[in-house]
């Protein structure tokens, strides 16, 4: 009797054993995915431009709020008008544990290097919101308008009106390009690091006129250093809060009241590496959508005149591939496609 008692106790202790390894297999597998390592956001431009500020404020707002176990770690990558950053992405198949905030230069920097890479060679995450561009100059220029601008850039000698902006034949440049169009005229493109060295070398008076971001110059122009002439949109910007003693940003005049027929707005987008599994994608889009849940994030669109457009998904591909074809066009007219 003893001895059947015995093997009953063992054989109730074992079917307990197999019993919890199967309900702790099912957990696992039924656990949703999660990253096991510190998260790399790859910026492909330099520091204290818009996708530095934005990709430093998702890191911050991660960690301030506890929303991921893992660490965001900022990584900037602008070599080769941030093709070092592209590739860098493309180059990481099957690692989950690495993303990259995206601008315009997603398809004007291959366009215009020949760089071996298209925005299809990594995974489509989430836009974020839509950028602006302003035509701003020194504060102490004469150009009280964009109309005086543009006069005086027809009337100028090739060159001698200075514009600094992001890298060579990027979106600054492009903007370039579509201004000398409008005006008739031909400027000086100065490449220089990034947003927020190209805000700082215009406050200083190196260059005569950027197409900034407007979170790029908002602090200078806050500090009366920078003056906006006009915004390339087809309608002012939404937020009314004034920036200055006098003005908002809804109370910058549109390019296009200026006879400037130019409207364009630049991609503030997360990829992640090639092969990435739809769960990957998804934990990522959950933690951004909880981003941009956030009042900071609110307040850093006001700050920025951001267009708080997102998009993921099918959605999101269909937008870039009409993104794509609308830049290769713009790309040829301007003359800045690869040889």
């Amino acid at each position: 009797m003893a001895a059947k008692t015995f093997w009953l106790e063992r054989l109730n202790r074992t079917t307990a054993t197999l019993a919890a390894l199967l309900v702790a297999s099912t957990a696992a597998a039924a656990a949703p995915w999660e990253p096991t390592a510190p998260v790399q956001l790859v910026v492909p431009a330099g520091t204290g431009g818009g996708a530095d500020q934005m990709a430093r404020f998702i890191q911050a707002a991660v960690t301030k709020h506890g929303l991921m176990r893992q660490p965001i770690n900022v990584v900037n990558m602008p070599g080769n008008s941030g093709a070092e950053g592209l590739m860098d992405l493309k180059a990481s198949p099957g690692n989950p544990h690495k993303l990259i905030i995206t601008l315009s230069s997603l398809f004007t920097t291959p366009m215009a290097t020949g760089t071996d890479f298209n925005w299809r060679d990594i995974t489509p995450v989430s836009m974020l919101a839509l950028d602006q561009f302003v035509l701003w100059v020194n504060a102490q220029s004469p150009h009280k308008s964009a109309q005086d601008f543009v006069a005086a850039l027809g009337n100028s000698p090739a060159n001698s009106v200075k514009l600094g902006g992001t890298g060579s034949k990027q979106e600054d440049q492009l903007m370039s390009v579509l201004l000398e169009t409008a005006a008739g005229g031909r400027l000086g493109y100065v490449p220089l690091k990034g947003g927020g060295d190209v805000a700082k070398n215009l406050a200083e008076g190196v260059v005569d006129a950027t197409v900034n971001n407007p979170i790029e110059a908002e602090a200078l122009w806050r500090a009366g250093k920078v003056r906006p002439l006009c915004v390339f949109d087809g309608a002012p910007l939404a937020y009314r809060a004034k920036i200055t003693a006098t003005q908002s940003w809804a109370d910058i005049p549109t390019c296009m009241a200026a006879r400037i027929p130019v409207q364009y707005l630049m991609l503030r987008g997360i990829f992640t590496t090639p092969g990435a599994t739809p769960e990957q994608v998804a934990y990522y889009k959950t933690l951004l959508d909880k981003v941009r849940a956030l009042p900071e994030w609110k307040e850093l669109m006001a700050r920025g005149a951001f267009k708080t457009t997102t998009m993921s998904g099918t959605e999101f591909v269909d937008w870039l591939d009409r993104t794509e074809s609308f830049h290769k066009t713009l790309m040829r007219e301007a003359k800045l496609l690869a040889k």
